[in-house]
């Protein structure tokens, strides 16, 4: 995790969509027209990690049972605020066998740790907590608590062996994997509906998203993404690009509603790993497109802490993946840029 406000939860981040501190997606339904095809467009919603799922699918029946039971075998594998789950045993250092979800949670956070050298960092929750959220306890951190968190922290002080256990070189070291769980958990019940040969489907947990085929007006589905607004209710949004998202997966990072301002500039809240202090960076908000969630959804929150430099160097060495950025200019306005490529997802 490396948002101050991804941390406090699943939790906070799952407020609301997705905890919709981050920039808010919206989705866009359309109404059916299908009455020539065998199956009519589903839509099931719920919650999950205290945050919503909205899904919708074209199939001959409901599937909502089916995609319930799912989400729980996942919510008892990775839920951090489950006192039974896999990964709060590993966290108390109980002896416990990782399940399929974790393992492809775990490996995939330790693949984007290492190309993004540590800016994407599953142990930082402690350091997390003391800066509280919002950063509210800003004012009583110092850099002794800081140097006292840091020797438990860092991806590479947690290996697995090659019996697919956790190894800790420190027992203190805890994984929070909210960074990255939801968008996996889209992945999740996408194979889940492929399973049933369904071919047209949208997946969105927690503002992640993973969509397939076409919306029930054979169109690919629209996904808008929301400017940056100083609106710390989260109930004004303006939207800054709606995006085309056929058979691919979207994931948005950033703290749209609750900067805090330094030197007369606006930085989202963002933890660097290396130094455990917040990262004054110049990206507000990362949209990430990728063949699947669980990658979209890591990397987003990794270029939050990187910046749009070391970003771009990072993104052109992933196959398969686009960036849209947005940030604040010197004058105060906002700018774009995006990966070459990403044209391909704007809409008219």
């Amino acid at each position: 995790m490396l948002t101050t406000d991804n941390f406090n939860g699943m939790k906070t981040k799952n407020n609301l969509l997705l905890f919709l501190l981050i920039p808010v997606t919206l989705l866009f339904s359309c109404n059916v027209n299908d009455d020539k095809k065998d199956y009519t467009y589903h839509q099931e919603q719920g919650e999950i990690f205290t945050t919503g799922y909205h899904i919708k699918y074209a199939y001959s029946r409901s599937l909502k049972e089916e995609i319930v039971a799912e989400l729980e075998k996942f919510n008892r594998s990775l839920n951090p605020f489950r006192e039974n789950s896999i990964i709060s045993k590993i966290n108390r250092n109980e002896q416990v066998k990782p399940d399929t979800f974790f393992l492809d949670v775990f490996r995939k956070s330790m693949d984007v740790s290492r190309r993004t050298g540590g800016m994407f960092d599953i142990t930082i929750s402690p350091l997390i907590n003391a800066w509280g959220f919002g950063f509210q306890n800003m004012k009583h951190v110092t850099p002794q608590t800081i140097d006292s968190l840091k020797q438990f922290v860092g991806f590479e002080k947690i290996t697995l062996d090659n019996g697919g256990n956790i190894v800790k070189k420190d027992p203190r070291v805890t994984l929070n994997t909210s960074a990255i769980a939801k968008g996996y958990s889209c992945d999740v019940i996408a194979n889940l509906l492929k399973g049933y040969g369904i071919e047209h489907f949208m997946v969105e947990i927690g503002g992640e998203i993973i969509a397939k085929g076409v919306n029930n007006k054979g169109e690919c589905w629209r996904i808008g993404v929301d400017k940056p607004v100083d609106d710390a209710s989260g109930m004004h949004h303006e939207l800054q690009v709606v995006l085309s998202l056929c058979d691919k997966a979207l994931a948005t990072s950033g703290n749209y509603r609750n900067f805090y301002m330094k030197d007369g500039r606006k930085y989202a809240h963002t933890i660097d790993p290396h130094t455990g202090y917040p990262s004054q960076l110049d990206i507000l908000g990362a949209t990430v497109i990728a063949d699947d969630c669980m990658t979209a959804d890591a990397y987003a929150t990794a270029f939050m802490a990187m910046g749009i430099e070391k970003s771009k160097e990072t993104a052109e060495e992933i196959s398969g993946l686009h960036y849209y950025f947005i940030y604040e200019m010197p004058d105060g306005t906002l700018g774009s840029v995006w990966s070459e490529g990403f044209e391909q997802f704007f809409t008219d």
